[in-house]
């Protein structure tokens, strides 16, 4: 039977590849959300013909509700953050695939797992700022949490023996250490301005920008870290982040008896994302093969964490718990944005983010409101110390 998907998110780079699968699979769209593109969004409504559609700008939303006005068969439109954590929460859907890029993914995850749907999440700030509340969600509501972040799933594939996960010992994310690797603090120091398009290419992956920044200053593997540590429940220091340049392989587990499992594939997110709306089955898909007759290297190295701050400060905000993660994410949002719109340096990225979870201990626990205002907090930090 064809599957319903809920795809949040769905003009993005993750949004778009989810669709290739979703069209590949012969699955339906139940819901689509985008938060201002309303030319792309009308393609895929003219395609998918989905139910539901949401925009989170209102101004888009107008925009789009006067294209759609007149047709018999326009989907129902909600609009804003409330008409996203609406459409995740509705009933009819096998599946909703969060994509949503930054912490205004956390409620829609949350309204999905409540509701009792299965969530493929793309969104790792939901587990970033809301960890607790995310996996205590999951726990309570009985619903799969399918990781598609290509870490991740790479981690999750190479537990599926669940005798074998019982001695999982340690976790070996990689990373592609992107644009900047080998580079030092004093080569960085005049990455501004122009040379902005440097951080912006990405040596092996398509993505949108600011996951692109996030990869050139390691926040994004910071980001990873602190999802892993939810996902999989082992503690920071059991996690060790590796450069694997050429993105093959997307990461390991190491078990009690130090042998290691990895999965490896072509660096195209379209795997990971089929493998969790088609889970826990595996299928053809629209990925190549990994040619190893062509595939002469692979290597390995440590990540930089004295150049790149923001690693260093996701690894001391996990640790103190509580809402440093929160902070630490809030804190790199905002200056991403600084660094993109040329009001900082890139390495201003990381002496923010840093400062910010150095400014507080963070512990304890936390609720949903708590995650909002610390997030605004940081924010407002940021600004405060340009």
């Amino acid at each position: 039977m064809s599957k319903k998907i809920t795809l949040l998110g769905s003009t993005g780079s993750i949004g778009t590849q989810s669709l290739d699968v979703i069209r590949a699979q012969g699955y339906e769209v139940f819901g689509l959300s985008a938060h201002s593109h309303v030319d792309k969004i009308l393609q895929q409504i003219e395609e998918f013909h989905p139910r539901y559609v949401c925009m989170t700008d209102p101004d888009a939303a107008r925009r789009l509700d006067a294209e759609l006005s007149g047709r018999a068969d326009a989907p129902r439109l909600l609009v804003g953050p409330e008409g996203l954590k609406q459409l995740a929460a509705l009933d009819g859907t096998d599946v909703v695939l969060n994509s949503v890029v930054g912490i205004a993914g956390l409620g829609a995850s949350l309204c999905a797992i409540e509701s009792g749907h299965d969530l493929a999440l793309a969104n790792k700030e939901s587990l970033v700022t809301g960890g607790h509340l995310v996996t205590q969600a999951v726990a309570k509501h009985g619903v799969k949490l399918l990781p598609v972040d290509s870490e991740h799933s790479a981690i999750f594939q190479c537990l599926q023996d669940k005798e074998s996960a019982k001695s999982l010992t340690k976790i070996l994310l990689t990373a592609s250490g992107g644009p900047f690797f080998g580079r030092s603090f004093r080569d960085l120091e005049g990455v501004r301005g122009k040379t902005k398009a440097d951080a912006l290419k990405h040596p092996n992956w398509n993505m949108g920008a600011k996951i692109t920044i996030d990869s050139a200053t390691l926040m994004n593997k910071g980001l990873e870290l602190i999802e892993a540590v939810w996902l999989f429940g082992l503690p920071p220091e059991k996690i060790q982040i590796v450069v694997q340049r050429q993105s093959i392989v997307h990461s390991a587990v190491q078990f009690s008896d130090n042998s290691v499992i990895a999965q490896l594939g072509v660096p195209d997110m379209r795997i990971p994302i089929q493998y969790a709306l088609t889970y826990p089955k595996r299928v053809p898909g629209v990925v190549p093969e990994l040619d190893f007759a062509a595939l002469k290297v692979l290597t390995f190295d440590v990540a930089d964490d004295e150049t790149f701050r923001c690693l260093a400060a996701c690894k001391k905000a996990i640790k103190k718990g509580g809402l440093g993660p929160c902070a630490a994410n809030g804190a790199n949002e905002e200056a991403v944005k600084l660094f993109l719109e040329d009001e900082i340096g890139f390495l201003d990225i990381g002496r923010l983010v840093e400062a910010v979870v150095d400014s507080d201990s963070f512990g304890g626990g936390y609720t949903l409101s708590d995650v909002y205002e610390c997030d605004r907090m940081a924010r407002e930090f940021v600004r405060a110390h340009l």
